[in-house]
């Protein structure tokens, strides 16, 4: 991406350098927390969505009592982070100017969220979170989390690398961000409590999930109808990405014997794909009442 010169957003928390503990991550009457994938130890976790309380460990997800307790410090001072803070608070100083442009010509106001780097653990309005959480959003602070480790795990877990995949990421968390600022994810979430079944409660899950992909597709084309940033082969970095973050590619590569779409949170790699593919090819936020509406074979 062409993004020299560009302005840094003024909304970054650089948390690195100070210490975290976990006990867990949950929703409650706080808010809830959504993020592109989780990550655990030699494997991909995906996570639930929604107000219940999780916790993610080197053995899955599931319902529990807490995380193991950590605090750690880190300097976080390397050349490769500072450029990629620099990076990240340039894609989101490109989401703030796109999302208030889109909102006021909707009749609304784009409130920014905060975007918080940090190393290791870090402390949220949703309850305390280590890196393996992977990026996410926690409506309780309207504030998306960042490991900058996150991309290098990308690259050398998922196969995943490049300029627009890493803005991929950043910008499917401000999707989530949109979504609470339209009211939809606590719409979606009071839904999931209200699901009969974990299956029926990880559909909506995948849907809210979609949509914030479809939410950074726009993203992405009103980013580069306005400032012509993209190179040759960016769209396909992003493309990919989608598809290596999708839960059956994920299951499989954890070595799952049988792949259980029940249990996707967050979607196939092919539904991950169309919807990134649609918003950044129309830009249509019409569009996006389709993830909501549509039958489940249409996702």
């Amino acid at each position: 991406m062409r993004l020299s010169g560009r302005r840094e957003s003024s909304y970054v928390e650089d948390r690195r350098g100070s210490s975290g503990s976990g006990m867990r991550m949950s929703g409650g009457k706080k808010g809830g927390c959504v993020g592109i994938i989780m990550l655990a130890i030699g494997a991909f976790i995906w996570w639930k969505t929604g107000d219940s309380t999780m916790f993610v460990n080197n053995l899955g997800v599931g319902q529990g009592t807490a995380i193991e307790q950590t605090t750690t410090t880190n300097s976080g001072g390397s050349q490769y982070n500072d450029e990629l803070k620099v990076f990240s608070s340039r894609i989101l100083a490109s989401t703030e100017d796109i999302w208030t442009s889109i909102f006021k010509q909707n009749g609304m106001t784009y409130q920014k969220p905060t975007m918080v780097i940090f190393s290791d653990a870090v402390n949220t309005g949703c309850g305390s979170a280590s890196s393996s959480t992977g990026p996410f959003y926690c409506s309780a602070d309207q504030c998306l989390y960042l490991d900058l480790s996150f991309f290098s795990t990308m690259k050398s877990q998922l196969g995943a690398d490049g300029d627009l995949a890493y803005a991929y990421v950043i910008a499917h968390e401000v999707g989530h961000h949109v979504e609470y600022l339209t009211g939809l994810l606590s719409k979606l979430h009071q839904q999931m409590d209200r699901a009969r079944s974990d299956a029926e409660a990880n559909a909506i899950s995948v849907r809210i999930e979609l949509l914030a992909d479809f939410y950074a597709g726009v993203w992405g084309h009103y980013e580069n109808k306005t400032f012509q940033s993209f190179e040759d082969g960016d769209l396909e970095e992003a493309i990919n990405c989608a598809h290596k973050i999708g839960d059956d590619y994920l299951q499989k590569s954890a070595g799952y014997r049988t792949i259980n779409p029940e249990s996707f949170t967050h979607g196939t790699s092919a539904q991950r794909m169309k919807w990134l593919k649609l918003g950044l090819q129309t830009g249509d936020l019409s569009q996006a009442n389709k993830i909501l509406t549509c039958s489940e074979s249409e996702l």
